[in-house]
């Protein structure tokens, strides 16, 4: 191979263009053909044709999006950026809450045809609900059915002493949104959602909330997605509320919920029949995060010992524990 060849292959390797890459490694097959070396160049076609294949079917979790995947200037300390791997299916979530986000992602997946008719997708969504529900993971999961990289904003980051500022980050926050299709998730979203009519409100907050009602009327030409998220949907401006497309409610999990949740955290570690009572009495009022983190840590523990299973006095003792600290936690907060 010359040396102009090699340049053009690094020079698109380096440019991040596949298809170009590929396409000189076929025109290196033609040559090979020509000379009459027929074997090398077949081998090069299956290698280009299978590159292509990965490409169409595998997510692009590889990818570096850009640019936000290292955003720069003022954005480098506002979002964090990922490309999740969970999916819905992965969640225990209700039949309508589940409906709904597959509805959603269905337009989402279909935006090209919806747009040929005259509509958008669902581009903004509330999701409300107690912590440890799964609100946080409903984001990722949605970036993850659809491929796109989540970009979580940190809200604490967008503050600013100065007059105005707080608004011009918010600013360059939309017009990302605008120009990166992701899935944009803005957790604690009563931070900057609160009611601007609200005594102990100041002259900032009300700004920035003016800011996010202008800016989330603004067309979506991306069709990226902004998920808000939080645990006081009651201090949320009624304003506000309004330009969701969606809004979900997400509640701790029941009986039989509970009992999904734990026996997914256990997998190959099961529990026998008859403890399931006690655990499931233990487990009332639990959040599926906390759940988790009992599972969890009987799992842990099972391992240690290098036990096959676990008993239901040890889950259910690792569930009353994290009973204990959401009371304490819930009495410190009513003081």
């Amino acid at each position: 191979m010359s040396n102009k060849p090699i340049a053009a292959l690094l020079a698109s390797h380096m440019e991040g263009d596949d298809e170009q890459f590929l396409s000189i490694i076929l025109q290196f097959a033609a040559q090979e053909a020509r000379h009459g070396r027929t074997d090398e160049a077949a081998k090069l076609k299956e290698l280009v044709q299978s590159a292509r294949d990965r490409r169409r079917v595998s997510p692009p979790s590889g990818q570096t999006p850009i640019p936000m995947a290292r955003p720069r200037g003022e954005l480098q300390g506002l979002v964090d950026s990922s490309y999740p791997k969970v999916t819905l299916s992965s969640m225990v979530l209700s039949r309508d809450a589940r409906e709904r986000l597959m509805r959603v992602i269905r337009q989402q997946q279909s935006r090209a045809a919806l747009r040929d008719h005259g509509h958008v997708p669902t581009t903004h969504m509330l999701l409300v609900g107690p912590p440890g529900t799964g609100k946080t993971m409903t984001a990722a999961a949605i970036a993850g059915e659809l491929h796109l990289p989540l970009f979580t904003v940190r809200l604490e980051a967008l503050f600013s002493r100065f007059l105005g500022e707080t608004a011009a980050k918010l600013r360059l926050l939309f017009d990302q949104i605008a120009q990166v299709r992701g899935v944009y998730l803005l957790d604690e979203f009563d931070a900057i959602g609160s009611r601007r009519a609200a005594t102990n409100d100041v002259g900032e907050i009300r700004r920035v909330l003016n800011s996010v009602l202008a800016f989330m009327e603004e067309p979506n030409s991306t069709d990226s997605l902004v998920i808000a998220a939080t645990n006081h949907v009651e201090i949320l401006d009624s304003a506000l509320a309004r330009r969701f497309d969606e809004v979900i409610e997400y509640a701790l999990p029941d009986a039989s919920a509970a009992r999904t949740v734990i026996e997914s955290r256990l997998g190959k570690f099961r529990l026998h029949a008859r403890s399931w009572k006690k655990v499931s009495a233990a487990a009332e009022g639990l959040s599926q995060g906390e759940l988790c983190r009992a599972a969890d840590q009987v799992v842990r523990d099972a391992i240690l010992a290098k036990a096959d299973k676990v008993t239901g006095a040890g889950l259910e003792n690792a569930l009353k524990a994290r009973q204990a600290v959401q009371r304490r936690f819930r009495s410190q907060s009513e003081l």
